[in-house]
Protein backbone atom coordinates (compact mmCIF):
# COMPACT_ATOMS: atom_id res chain seq x y z
CA UNK A 1 0.00 0.00 0.00
CA UNK A 2 1.44 3.19 -1.02
CA UNK A 3 0.98 6.33 1.26
CA UNK A 4 1.41 9.61 0.01
CA UNK A 5 1.78 12.36 2.65
CA UNK A 6 1.17 15.97 0.95
CA UNK A 7 4.75 18.15 1.66
CA UNK A 8 2.88 21.73 2.23
CA UNK A 9 5.97 23.42 4.22
CA UNK A 10 3.90 23.30 7.28
CA UNK A 11 5.82 21.99 10.45
CA UNK A 12 5.19 18.30 12.05
CA UNK A 13 5.36 16.27 9.07
CA UNK A 14 8.00 13.82 9.81
CA UNK A 15 6.29 12.97 13.14
CA UNK A 16 3.58 11.31 11.20
CA UNK A 17 6.14 9.89 8.61
CA UNK A 18 7.48 8.09 11.65
CA UNK A 19 4.21 7.00 13.27
CA UNK A 20 3.48 5.52 9.79
CA UNK A 21 6.84 3.93 9.14
CA UNK A 22 6.17 2.36 12.97
CA UNK A 23 2.53 1.26 11.76
CA UNK A 24 4.57 -0.57 8.53
CA UNK A 25 3.24 1.95 5.84
CA UNK A 26 5.51 2.78 2.35
CA UNK A 27 4.45 6.36 2.90
CA UNK A 28 6.03 9.41 0.93
CA UNK A 29 6.30 12.66 1.72
CA UNK A 30 5.63 14.40 -1.59
CA UNK A 31 3.81 17.47 -3.76
CA UNK A 32 3.42 15.64 -6.91
CA UNK A 33 0.42 15.66 -8.38
CA UNK A 34 0.61 12.65 -10.16
CA UNK A 35 2.38 10.51 -6.93
CA UNK A 36 -0.13 12.10 -4.74
CA UNK A 37 -2.91 10.75 -7.72
CA UNK A 38 -2.05 6.87 -7.66
CA UNK A 39 -1.61 7.07 -3.90
CA UNK A 40 -3.86 4.26 -2.25
CA UNK A 41 -4.43 6.30 0.32
CA UNK A 42 -3.32 10.11 1.25
CA UNK A 43 -2.30 11.94 4.61
CA UNK A 44 -2.28 15.66 4.84
CA UNK A 45 -1.05 16.68 8.45
CA UNK A 46 0.85 19.88 9.50
CA UNK A 47 1.21 22.49 11.77
CA UNK A 48 1.12 26.53 10.31
CA UNK A 49 -0.70 29.52 9.63
CA UNK A 50 -3.33 29.05 6.90
CA UNK A 51 -3.45 31.80 4.83
CA UNK A 52 0.61 30.51 4.36
CA UNK A 53 -0.41 27.22 3.50
CA UNK A 54 -2.95 28.15 1.20
CA UNK A 55 -0.65 29.96 -0.75
CA UNK A 56 1.65 27.24 -1.06
CA UNK A 57 -1.00 24.61 -2.69
CA UNK A 58 -2.27 27.12 -4.86
CA UNK A 59 1.07 27.70 -5.84
CA UNK A 60 1.32 23.88 -6.77
CA UNK A 61 -2.60 23.45 -7.85
CA UNK A 62 -3.00 21.00 -4.97
CA UNK A 63 -5.96 23.18 -4.33
CA UNK A 64 -7.09 21.95 -7.68
CA UNK A 65 -6.13 18.35 -7.07
CA UNK A 66 -7.05 17.93 -3.24
CA UNK A 67 -10.83 17.83 -3.39
CA UNK A 68 -10.85 16.12 -6.49
CA UNK A 69 -9.08 12.85 -5.35
CA UNK A 70 -11.21 9.94 -4.52
CA UNK A 71 -8.84 7.85 -2.44
CA UNK A 72 -9.08 7.41 1.52
CA UNK A 73 -7.76 11.02 2.43
CA UNK A 74 -7.26 11.73 6.27
CA UNK A 75 -6.35 15.58 6.99
CA UNK A 76 -4.94 16.08 10.56
CA UNK A 77 -4.76 19.17 12.48
CA UNK A 78 -4.04 22.23 10.43
CA UNK A 79 -4.82 19.72 7.40
CA UNK A 80 -8.06 19.17 8.67
CA UNK A 81 -8.66 22.89 8.96
CA UNK A 82 -7.79 23.55 5.46
CA UNK A 83 -10.45 20.89 4.36
CA UNK A 84 -13.21 23.20 5.50
CA UNK A 85 -14.35 26.30 3.13
CA UNK A 86 -13.11 28.77 5.42
CA UNK A 87 -10.75 30.04 8.58
CA UNK A 88 -10.70 32.96 10.81
CA UNK A 89 -7.10 32.85 10.79
CA UNK A 90 -6.19 35.86 8.57
CA UNK A 91 -9.37 35.65 6.79
CA UNK A 92 -8.56 32.48 4.66
CA UNK A 93 -10.65 30.87 2.39
CA UNK A 94 -9.56 27.09 2.26
CA UNK A 95 -10.41 24.33 -0.04
CA UNK A 96 -14.05 23.97 0.56
CA UNK A 97 -14.60 19.69 0.83
CA UNK A 98 -16.38 20.51 4.04
CA UNK A 99 -18.44 23.32 4.31
CA UNK A 100 -17.72 24.13 8.08
CA UNK A 101 -16.06 27.52 9.46
CA UNK A 102 -13.40 27.35 10.96
CA UNK A 103 -13.21 30.03 14.14
CA UNK A 104 -10.58 30.79 16.45
CA UNK A 105 -11.22 30.50 20.50
CA UNK A 106 -12.39 33.09 22.13
CA UNK A 107 -12.43 32.26 26.31
CA UNK A 108 -14.98 34.32 28.28
CA UNK A 109 -12.40 33.69 31.11
CA UNK A 110 -8.77 33.73 29.76
CA UNK A 111 -7.37 32.63 32.94
CA UNK A 112 -8.84 29.61 32.78
CA UNK A 113 -8.81 28.17 29.36
CA UNK A 114 -5.81 29.49 27.62
CA UNK A 115 -5.44 29.62 23.54
CA UNK A 116 -3.42 27.93 22.23
CA UNK A 117 -5.35 24.51 23.54
CA UNK A 118 -2.41 22.21 24.38
CA UNK A 119 -3.34 18.83 25.97
CA UNK A 120 -4.89 16.10 26.58
CA UNK A 121 -9.04 16.23 26.06
CA UNK A 122 -11.10 13.72 25.49
CA UNK A 123 -13.32 12.78 22.62
CA UNK A 124 -16.87 11.64 22.79
CA UNK A 125 -20.11 11.13 20.50
CA UNK A 126 -17.57 9.11 18.25
CA UNK A 127 -19.31 7.17 15.32
CA UNK A 128 -16.97 5.77 11.97
CA UNK A 129 -14.94 2.97 11.15
CA UNK A 130 -11.95 5.90 11.72
CA UNK A 131 -13.20 5.54 15.26
CA UNK A 132 -13.43 0.71 16.18
CA UNK A 133 -12.24 0.18 19.38
CA UNK A 134 -11.72 3.64 20.79
CA UNK A 135 -14.98 5.20 23.23
CA UNK A 136 -15.44 8.75 25.60
CA UNK A 137 -12.68 7.85 27.54
CA UNK A 138 -10.19 8.02 24.73
CA UNK A 139 -8.02 10.98 24.95
CA UNK A 140 -6.09 13.19 22.22
CA UNK A 141 -3.39 15.47 21.84
CA UNK A 142 -3.94 18.79 20.75
CA UNK A 143 -2.08 22.10 19.92
CA UNK A 144 -4.73 24.99 18.33
CA UNK A 145 -5.80 27.74 18.57
CA UNK A 146 -8.70 27.67 15.92
CA UNK A 147 -11.56 24.95 15.89
CA UNK A 148 -13.97 23.93 13.48
CA UNK A 149 -17.38 24.35 14.24
CA UNK A 150 -20.12 21.04 14.56
CA UNK A 151 -21.60 19.87 11.75
CA UNK A 152 -23.31 16.74 10.22
CA UNK A 153 -20.07 15.80 9.19
CA UNK A 154 -18.80 15.68 12.91
CA UNK A 155 -18.09 12.11 13.66
CA UNK A 156 -16.37 12.91 16.90
CA UNK A 157 -16.48 15.91 19.50
CA UNK A 158 -14.33 17.28 22.17
CA UNK A 159 -14.91 20.59 24.77
CA UNK A 160 -12.43 23.54 25.22
CA UNK A 161 -14.41 26.28 25.85
CA UNK A 162 -17.39 24.76 23.92
CA UNK A 163 -18.06 21.44 22.12
CA UNK A 164 -16.05 21.37 18.85
CA UNK A 165 -15.62 19.30 15.70
CA UNK A 166 -12.83 16.75 17.45
CA UNK A 167 -13.15 14.16 13.71
CA UNK A 168 -14.98 14.68 10.43
CA UNK A 169 -16.32 12.49 7.75
CA UNK A 170 -17.65 13.32 4.07
CA UNK A 171 -17.41 10.93 1.36
CA UNK A 172 -13.38 9.39 1.06
CA UNK A 173 -12.23 12.65 3.20
CA UNK A 174 -11.60 12.11 6.86
CA UNK A 175 -10.16 14.68 9.63
CA UNK A 176 -8.89 15.01 12.60
CA UNK A 177 -7.97 18.30 14.72
CA UNK A 178 -5.57 16.49 17.10
CA UNK A 179 -2.49 15.02 16.25
CA UNK A 180 -2.90 10.91 15.92
CA UNK A 181 1.05 10.63 16.08
CA UNK A 182 1.16 12.03 19.21
CA UNK A 183 -1.61 11.08 21.06
CA UNK A 184 -0.14 7.21 22.03
CA UNK A 185 -2.27 4.18 21.64
CA UNK A 186 -4.78 5.75 20.64
CA UNK A 187 -3.60 7.76 18.21
CA UNK A 188 -2.22 4.73 16.85
CA UNK A 189 -5.28 3.39 16.98
CA UNK A 190 -6.65 5.95 14.56
CA UNK A 191 -4.35 5.61 11.97
CA UNK A 192 -4.12 1.91 11.70
CA UNK A 193 -8.30 2.28 11.27
CA UNK A 194 -7.33 4.57 8.25
CA UNK A 195 -4.72 2.75 6.80
CA UNK A 196 -7.13 -0.31 6.53
CA UNK A 197 -10.15 1.60 5.05
CA UNK A 198 -11.83 -0.10 2.25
Amino acid sequence: MKVAVIKYNAGNVQSVLYALERLGADAILTDDLETISKADKVIFPGQGEASTAMRYLKGKKLDKLIPELKQPFFGVCLGQQLLCEYSEENDTACLGVFPVKVKRFIPENPATFKVPHVGWNNIFDTKSPLLRGLDNSSFVYYVHSYYCELSEYTIATTNYIQDFAALMHKDNFYAMQAHPEKSGMVGERILKNFLELK
